[in-house]
């Protein structure tokens, strides 16, 4: 575990006295509930109490639990799969899986993030509650955990962490730290409504890397200095501590979904331009090899295809093409690299994205688990459906997935923010 983070389980210093606190709660003080959330945070890195009541755990049977379960004997997987309730999770978007019980950290557009427990192991949470509900959430959508046990957690514009979640989480109170202040993520005025659902992963290195989107359909062209200054339209990487940040890769529209390969190197869905047509341009599948690498965007809408604004623009000559086309506007947002072994050959080391559906397409399309094979030599296959059947003949959504991730047995979680609920695919011989 990193020194930082060792002090942060020893009862005996506090986080006020590390170069990561104090200053670092600096925030929005507003009077009221807000105020008290942010006293909570600068509590929890002092370690004491803040005294919020925990909050009721969320009904896991019921009327929601029934209907999600008729929803999945419409769900088609190939042979030898079987498609299963693992949680109900209202809002569930990005997933982290901690690497020492379990747990699954489970982050939202919202305010909340969600802690699932299967404490009997039966591959059925037996607990779904508010994890840290004394922190003031802002859209907090990415999870991620380091091999030691620290969870990051990812807002619109801050960045915390929180050494042994898995144990702390029992409790509404835990350590807390300050990874990036509030406003110094991405500008202040950049804030957006739009493609503010940041993702996150820890790398081999040891590094936090963070996707930034930006928030145009396609940025105006006297953004680019800014953006490529800060990272927004592309992935970032950091120590730990939130030190020594760089840019890492540029010409990203918009990442929600991310993983490192057994190789070290790092894939990523990107979502298309919007408005050029039901059939065009196809979401992209990348592979960063080495940093400073770019991804075309602006310039290109996705693969190939150039964007009106920048048509008439000198494309970079160091562009870095997809390794894979995805459907056009079926918005691929979380993915992961398979490495389990309970899944058959043919999946390992291929890649799983979770197909969030169209939102303007005159036929929609997506809402689907969808596998894409990586061969030996690097190449990848032809993206195929995996599980699929949320959109109806009709074009309503049943459910809508947004990130996969595995449990230690290898089975694959899927989260679905429009029903509120966790999946579990499992294989069986």
């Amino acid at each position: 575990m990193k020194p930082f983070l060792m002090a942060a389980l020893a009862a005996s210093v506090s986080f006020a006295s590390l170069s990561l606190a104090g200053a670092a709660f600096a925030q929005d003080t507003t009077a009221g509930d807000t105020k008290a959330k942010v006293d909570n945070l600068e509590k929890l890195g002092s370690f004491k109490q803040t005294g919020v009541a925990e909050p009721a755990p969320i009904p896991q049977t019921g009327r929601r639990a029934d209907a999600i379960n008729r929803t999945l004997q419409k769900i088609k997987v190939p042979d030898g799969f079987k498609i299963e309730l693992y949680a109900v999770v209202p809002d569930a978007r990005a997933m982290a899986v901690g690497p020492n019980a379990g747990v699954v950290f489970v982050g939202t557009r919202k305010s909340k993030v969600y802690t699932v427990t299967d404490r009997d192991k039966d591959r059925v949470a037996d607990e779904v509650k508010v994890y840290a509900p004394g922190v003031d959430f802002k859209i907090p959508n990415g999870v991620c955990f380091s091999r030691d046990g620290v969870l990051t957690i990812v807002e619109q514009n801050r960045v915390l962490a929180f050494p042994a979640a898995e144990f702390f989480y029992e409790g509404t109170d835990g350590p807390a730290v300050v990874v990036v202040k509030q406003g110094e993520l991405i500008p202040p005025a950049e804030e957006s409504y739009n493609h503010t659902a940041r993702i996150c992963r820890i790398g081999p290195d040891g590094k936090l890397y963070v996707s930034l989107g930006q928030p145009y359909n396609v940025p105006p062209k006297d953004k680019a200095d800014l953006y490529a200054k800060t990272g927004i339209g592309g992935i970032i990487r950091m120590d730990a501590d939130g030190k020594n940040r760089e840019v890492y890769a540029t010409g990203i529209r918009n990442s929600v979904g991310m993983d490192f390969a057994n190789d070290k190197t790092l894939w990523f869905t990107d979502n298309q331009v919007d408005g050029m047509g039901d059939d065009q341009p196809p979401g992209e599948l990348n592979q960063i090899t080495k940093p400073g690498q770019n991804f075309g965007f602006p310039w290109y809408g996705g693969g190939g295809v150039r964007t009106v604004e920048y048509k008439d623009d000198k494309v970079p000559a160091d562009v870095v093409p997809p390794k894979a086309e995805l459907p056009p506007h079926a918005a691929d947002l979380g993915m992961i690299v398979y490495k389990g072994k309970s899944f058959p050959e043919k999946y390992r080391g291929g890649i799983f994205t979770a197909e969030h559906g169209s939102w303007n397409r005159t036929t929609p399309i997506g809402a689907r688990v969808m596998f894409v094979p990586v061969n030996k030599d690097g190449t990848a296959g032809k993206p195929e459906p995996f599980a699929e059947g949320w959109l109806t003949e009709g074009g309503e959504y049943l459910g809508r997935p947004v990130d996969v991730a595995t449990l230690p047995d290898g089975s694959l979680l899927v989260s679905d923010d429009t029903a509120g609920a966790i999946y579990r695919i499992s294989y069986e011989k």
